[in-house]
């Protein structure tokens, strides 16, 4: 873990990536972050968290570290020790943690639940959506309070670590650590009109098969009866209206991705 705290005092805020090693866009953020000599006023950590995953081009050596916390220092698997380091150096920060995806290429959020934390800053992300995880977020870091994660976009894209740097900027200008790229002032953070909520409601099994194929788009409504994928040559077709979340065709070994409700939206 290489960690680098900008301003006087203990840090409050933190912005973590390479979670998983095969997601670079994070590291580069971060890296674009300590390159930018920002003037800093409150406290921030940068952290890259799995350097040695990241180094390997693998998402993880030993185990899922995003499935790994709170971690335990004395475990055998590399991760496991890592989370329990990790979230010890995000104790009192609220932090931003940055993934990729192979499903979608514009940045979303996603929260454990809508708190405090997630309506004050979500808004002021360039984000269209942020997404409820909290029936599926057992040993992920967004368990953990006042941490939110982004999606930056599609996995070892260059847009995808333009995104993440971006995002970067914009929750370090909601927290008040700095001013929001082109404003005088740290609470000149912008903001979007409104930001759509979507709930995760459960996963979509994928089927034994050789070809997988969606014909959906995310977070864009499924009708009752309209395929939405297929598994070799049987489509797969919903029993009742839904939103597709990270729906794709390999992003999962064992699902297409979930399925979710749209609960409102944060204004």
């Amino acid at each position: 873990m290489d960690v680098h705290d900008l301003g006087e005092g203990e840090p409050e805020v933190a912005v973590v990536g390479a979670i998983h090693g095969d997601e670079p866009c994070g590291a580069r953020a971060v890296r674009r972050l300590l390159d930018a000599d920002l003037d800093v006023e409150r406290p921030v950590r940068l952290i890259l968290a799995n350097e040695e995953a990241l180094d390997a081009e693998v998402r993880y050596l030993d185990a899922d570290l995003n499935r790994s916390f709170p971690g335990d220092p004395d475990a055998e698997a590399h991760e496991e020790r890592l989370a329990a380091e990790v979230l010890d150096a995000l104790d009192g920060c609220t932090t931003l943690a940055i993934h990729s995806t192979q499903s979608y290429a514009e940045p979303f959020a996603v929260v454990d639940s809508m708190d405090e934390v997630a309506r004050a800053v979500a808004p002021h992300l360039p984000v269209d959506a942020v997404i409820q995880t909290d029936a599926f977020t057992e040993g992920r870091l967004i368990e953990h309070p006042h941490t939110l994660e982004v999606e930056a976009g599609l996995q070892g894209s260059d847009g995808a670590a333009d995104n993440a740097y971006w995002l970067s900027r914009a929750f370090l200008a909601a927290t008040g650590v700095t001013p929001a790229p082109g404003a005088e002032d740290v609470i000149d953070a912008g903001g979007r009109e409104d930001v759509a909520v979507f709930r995760l409601r459960e996963r979509i099994p994928k089927p034994d098969a050789e070809v997988y194929e969606v014909f959906a788009r995310n977070f864009e409504r499924v009708e009752a009866g309209e395929p939405f994928a297929a598994a070799d040559d049987e489509q797969l077709r919903a029993d009742e209206p839904f939103y597709p979340v990270l729906l794709s065709p390999y992003g999962y070994r064992d699902q297409f991705g979930y399925v979710a409700d749209r609960v409102g939206t944060i204004e």
